[in-house]
């Protein structure tokens, strides 16, 4: 049985479950070359059928997220939904109703799901369908955090869990706590969505002028650069409590932005950063430690766009009560079109488990069509490579970054070793030149490290957990400052991939590393160039090595050398 998922809102995307096993899954924005884009996910979809090599009607099930009036509303009107992602990703000149617009869609959003809302939105996903070919299929509209918590639940490999949802809002809720048991997934609790942290993340994002629902990673880099206070010197620390399994917010979202917009306008950026990533952490830190007591599992999975700030999540790891966490590592909206196929198939069949070595979900391109890509560029040279691994490593210890595009593409907002630039993890040279050249990211941002599973001791302090997925901060020790310099933050933390046997070609690459430089590690930062979204073919690579005129790629097993490099 073929389930399809599909998710038409913020980062648009779609994913093909075959029985018990997830066969594909992707990002609208790799194909429209829109970050985070929001139309329907027409690209996604079809890619995963012709990955599968199946027809449309071989779909027995299709299963979509949220049914919300806004996303109900927007749906009606598309053109809505594109107008608030220029306005969101800051495409136009400012409106002069800028803050009211931001009220509207605080007040919208309050709504919910309201009782015609999942007739139409069914209606409207299903003649989207049959453009494609859609015919005889069963349709699921899923509870906008059933879906992110299906993903946490059914891919973090526990018998027994507790699984929290934290994000700004969906189906009218900002966060939910359910329990995985036996093959149950049962929802506890919920959180409203007037008490979303999510929310107060995104406002304060806003505030400091950066985009929403997009550079909240940002404001937790930037907040480090803030002289330290304690938390009761916190002018936000009654913003947001926790009684006992539940956030509690001191105002509605309105008069929040009204409060934080008056006590941001005194200070600078990085102290209110620090303010609010302090609060966060100390929220989330409460929070999670009541659960654990409430229910008395220790072991947590975790999903929403809230969970992708490493450093709460650090806090989190540390608590003395936790023995087991996982972090879907595609956590954000961009993750619930697979979630909505995994909880369908949970309906239809039962099933909560699934393996999930990997994120490797995405297109894959074999020798030919690369060879046919590279040929059309006469400006490069490309040869086989024999011994890319040991290749690589060379010209990474001689102070060269360069372009890793390999196997299938991955599914997420990180690049985990096949859509990568890489570098010295030891080297400000290469750090500096690779941003000025390539990434142009804000000074204050971080690269982050891959390393061996094996290193992972050697190189951080209190491992606890594999984390494959680039979704945990990690203090770096002492002695191995200078080895990690270009991987870690000013307060010496770093966000690490641990690689083991799941990605065997990346392995290879670290284990050559380690053994010319003494340590398995180096910088990996995703594939693109600053504002696009990570590459998904063979033509995108070859077009951003040309547009950046970096000199060093390794595409497929072929070593490619620009002549016109840097």
């Amino acid at each position: 049985m073929y389930i399809l998922g599909v998710w038409d809102g913020h980062d648009s995307g779609a994913a093909l479950i075959e029985d018990d096993k997830i066969i594909f899954a992707a990002n609208e924005e790799r194909y429209t070359k829109r970050k985070l884009e929001v139309k329907f996910p027409y690209n996604s979809i079809i890619n995963a059928l012709e990955y599968a090599r199946i027809k449309p009607s071989d779909v027995s099930v299709v299963a979509f997220p949220t049914i919300e009036f806004t996303k109900t509303l927007s749906r009606i009107f598309p053109q809505q939904k594109e107008s608030y992602y220029r306005f969101r990703r800051r495409k136009m000149l400012k409106p002069m109703l800028e803050r009211q617009m931001h009220f509207s869609k605080y007040m919208m959003t309050s709504v919910g799901v309201l009782p015609f809302s999942g007739h139409i939105s069914k209606a409207l996903i299903s003649r989207e369908l049959k453009h494609i070919g859609f015919g005889n299929f069963k349709l699921h509209a899923i509870d906008h955090h059933a879906a992110h918590a299906a993903t946490a639940a059914f891919t973090s490999g526990f018998d027994k869990a507790l699984v929290v949802t934290l994000d700004g809002v969906g189906d009218g809720l900002s966060g939910s706590i359910s329990t995985l048991e036996n093959g149950k997934l049962e929802r506890k609790k919920s959180i409203s969505v007037r008490d979303s942290i999510g929310i107060f993340f995104e406002q304060v994002t806003n505030l400091v002028g950066m985009r929403e629902l997009e550079d909240e990673g940002k404001v937790m880099a930037m907040a480090d650069y803030s002289y330290p206070f304690t938390f009761e010197e916190n002018k936000l620390r009654d913003f947001y409590s926790v009684s006992g399994s539940q956030i509690k917010a001191r105002y509605g979202p309105v008069k929040q932005y009204q409060m934080l917009e008056r006590i941001s306008w005194g200070m600078p950026r990085e102290q209110f950063a620090y303010m609010a990533q302090q609060l966060l952490e100390n929220i989330l830190e409460s929070f999670f430690g009541n659960c654990i007591d409430e229910y008395g599992i220790d072991s947590v999975a975790m999903a929403g766009g809230i969970m992708s700030n490493v450093k709460a999540n650090m806090r989190i790891r540390m608590l003395p009560k936790l023995k087991n966490w996982y972090i879907f590592p595609h956590m954000g909206d961009g993750g619930i079109a697979l979630g909505a196929a995994l909880y369908a198939n949970y309906l239809e069949s039962g099933r909560s488990g699934y393996g999930f070595d990997n994120a490797y979900l995405g297109n894959e391109y074999g020798n030919e069509v690369i060879e046919e890509v590279l040929k059309r560029h006469g400006k490069l040279h490309f040869e086989e490579s024999e011994s890319k691994a040991s290749h690589a490593a060379d010209l990474i210890n001689e102070d060269n970054y360069l372009f890793w595009f390999n196997g299938r593409m991955e599914y997420g907002p990180r690049a985990l070793g096949n859509r990568s630039i890489l570098a010295k993890a030891s080297s400000d040279n290469v750090r500096d030149k690779l941003n000025t050249l390539v990434k142009q990211r804000e000074w204050y941002q971080p690269f982050a490290p891959s390393m061996l599973r094996d290193e992972a001791d050697n190189l951080l302090e209190d491992v606890k957990g594999y984390d494959r997925f680039m979704t945990m901060a990690y203090k770096v020790r002492k002695d191995r400052s200078v080895v990690m310099r270009s991987v870690m933050h000013i307060d010496m933390t770093a966000r690490p991939q641990m690689v083991g046997d799941e990605n065997r070609d990346y392995k290879a690459l670290l284990e050559s590393v380690k053994r010319k430089s003494g340590y398995g590690v180096v910088l990996n930062t995703s594939f693109n160039i600053h504002g696009m979204p990570i590459v998904a073919s063979p033509e995108d690579a070859v077009d951003t090595m040309v547009k950046t005129k970096t000199r060093y790629m390794f595409i497929g097993d072929y070593f490619v050398e620009n002549k016109e490099g840097r």
